[in-house]
């Protein structure tokens, strides 16, 4: 079984984030270029900056996931209050969770993804909700299998 271990992120990551987050942003640009933001010639170090101001939120967590002392994923969630625009209570979010190709089909996801649930649980949200691509088949199995159930579904029409 690979050794992997799944720690809070610090500032010493971001590299590692800002890759693997322009990572994230390819393939949902490549699944629709009209929805999803256009990750440019400086995706790695706009992410990273980005996941930066987010480190020292108190109600954000993100962890790395270290596959023989290689950042192979992350995942990013934070608490969020009750929403009247969105018809919802109070909740956890899951904004990202990234695993490098060469990493995949080892439980990293699913590591992350508990980690991620397990801090929103301590945190005292009484749900999880988080928003996947539609043409991202692999994510939705994972996040069904974790107990997720389809609840919305988003809809774009270009102007």
């Amino acid at each position: 079984m690979p050794n992997i271990i799944v720690r809070r992120a610090v500032e010493a990551d971001l590299p590692a984030l800002g890759r693997l987050g322009a990572e994230l942003m390819r393939v949902h640009f490549a699944f629709d270029p009209r929805r999803f933001m256009d990750p440019g010639a400086h995706a790695e170090s706009g992410y990273a900056w980005f996941l930066g101001t987010q480190l020292s939120d108190a109600d954000v967590a993100i962890f790395v996931a270290e596959l023989d002392d290689v950042t192979v994923g992350y995942v990013y969630a934070g608490l969020e209050p009750q929403s009247w625009k969105e018809l919802r209570e109070a909740a956890g979010f899951v904004h990202d969770v990234v695993v490098s190709d060469h990493a995949r089909r080892a439980g990293v996801a699913t590591m992350l993804m508990e980690e991620a649930v397990n801090w929103l649980r301590s945190r005292g949200a009484p749900r999880v909700i988080l928003w996947t691509a539609e043409p991202n088949d692999a994510a939705q199995q994972l996040f069904a299998r974790l107990g997720f159930r389809r609840t919305m579904v988003e809809m774009t029409r270009e102007l």
